[in-house]
């Protein structure tokens, strides 16, 4: 099929959205400009940003926040709703759907959570700030994959897979610390209103409503329900994510043979001339696209049609709304507090030494296998990698931190972890992709 002049102008965007580490790409551009604009003569501009009002409703149905609010407690929960359609995914076909396929990454993510909140909560222990704790916990996937990819094309598949489970893993710790430990007192009625808006949801899976506009509204009215029930909205996108339909209305098969069957029917009725199809053609149409719709799952689609707008709109935003770090010049001696180097330390080294302890161990005791073609240098340059908690990281900092001083402490350790982990992790890839490019030669 040919394609049109637009389609022809647009095809190298597409391309270029549709590449593994363009969102983060994206997501770096995003973290640069917002430094260089909180350190630019727009500066006020830019703290005044985003602490513009925002008003939604009416009358005693109405929320004011700030922008920045609406951004953290907002969009960022439509990012945990697409986190939560991975988990599930993951969960029930994909890299965490067995115990064999998960016990390597999950156990992984566990030693890269709990050695780097032991190693913050030792340096911070007995001051204000030891509730940091889960800052160096998180992993940024984006950052993360996008290093991966850019690392070497010689790297083996399963190791990209071992990552990717490793940080959805990593996801499901994150968004259980949140719960748990960096929630406020809680308002028990408005809670309890959005777990009845939750259970209509569960229902209405159970009963085979499919409809994206049904779990859309009931979807909202949780997450309204858990925003003012002081229990942190974006847990409510997690939960949400969980009660979206994940089988297909009609099997594969049926779907293959209703599909010739009407491929059929439109070629016996195509015109003998002019550029109109017939009606019976139409008809036959609507009938691939009622089929087709029958052939989907909600939870891919709905998963589908929101990633680039949460790796290209909300991602972005919120580094750009988080990241505006103010540098002085004292500033590499402002870094030098136990805040930023807890962080700094639990992130570069808590989570190398973690997952490298964790997976030496199951690899030891037999309970588990390094992934097909992959050494442990392969999992010492994802450990390295893993050490990218950039966008979790920041916004658990916000959740840990009501003191603004600590919150910037934090963002330089996050900062500077991202930048060392990101070179170390790289370089160790890109020998070990250029040693084996170096031997697939020698041998071919």
């Amino acid at each position: 099929m040919e394609k049109t002049t637009i389609e022809k102008i647009m095809a190298p965007v597409s391309r270029f959205i549709h590449l593994e580490y363009t969102s983060g790409i994206v997501l770096l551009i995003s973290v640069v400009i917002a430094i260089a604009w909180a350190n630019s003569p727009f500066h006020d501009f830019y703290e005044h940003l985003w602490h513009i009002n925002f008003k939604v409703g009416f009358d005693k149905f109405l929320l004011s926040q700030p922008l920045h609010i609406w951004i953290n407690d907002g969009l960022m929960a439509i990012f945990f709703f697409v986190i939560g359609l991975e988990l599930k995914r993951e969960f029930m076909e994909g890299e965490l759907s067995s115990l064999q396929k998960a016990s390597l990454p999950m156990t992984a993510a566990l030693g890269g959570m709990l050695v780097p909140a032991a190693i913050y909560f030792f340096i911070n222990k007995g001051t204000d700030a030891a509730h940091g704790w889960g800052i160096p916990m998180a992993t940024d996937i984006a950052f993360a994959l996008a290093l991966l990819s850019m690392a070497s094309k010689h790297i083996p598949v399963s190791v990209k897979i071992f990552l990717s489970a490793l940080a959805v893993a990593d996801d499901l710790g994150a968004v259980l610390v949140i719960a748990f430990f960096y929630t406020d007192q809680i308002n028990f009625m408005p809670l309890a209103v959005g777990a009845g808006f939750l259970i209509l949801l569960m229902v209405g899976n159970k009963m085979g409503i499919r409809s994206t506009i049904f779990y859309l509204l009931l979807g909202i009215c949780v997450w309204i329900g858990f925003l003012l029930s002081g229990v942190h909205a974006t847990i409510a996108g997690v939960l949400v994510a969980f009660t979206i339909p994940a089988v297909t209305r009609i099997d594969e098969q049926i779907y293959s043979n209703n599909l010739r069957k009407l491929s059929y029917d439109f070629e016996a009725d195509i015109p003998e001339r002019g550029s109109l199809i017939t009606p019976l053609q139409n008809k036959t149409i609507q009938k691939v696209k009622t089929l087709s719709m029958a052939a989907e799952t909600p939870l891919q689609t709905i998963e589908h049609a929101l990633h680039p707008w949460v790796a290209f709109g909300i991602m972005p935003l919120f580094a750009l709304a988080n990241a505006g770090i103010v540098i002085t010049s004292d500033f590499f001696s402002s870094i030098i507090n136990p805040v930023s180097i807890g962080v700094a330390s639990g992130l570069v080294i808590g989570k190398f030494s973690g997952i490298l302890l964790f997976c030496w161990i199951m690899v030891k005791f037999r309970l588990s296998s390094l992934p097909e073609g992959a050494n442990w240098k392969h999992i010492a340059g994802v450990a390295l990698l893993a050490g990218i908690g950039f966008t979790m990281s920041l916004f658990i900092s916000g959740l840990a931190f009501k003191n603004p001083a600590f919150i910037d402490q934090a963002k330089y350790g996050i900062l500077i972890a991202s930048i060392l982990a990101g070179i170390l992790g790289t370089i160790v890839l890109k020998r070990i992709g250029a040693k084996t490019s170096i031997d697939g030669e020698v041998n071919a």
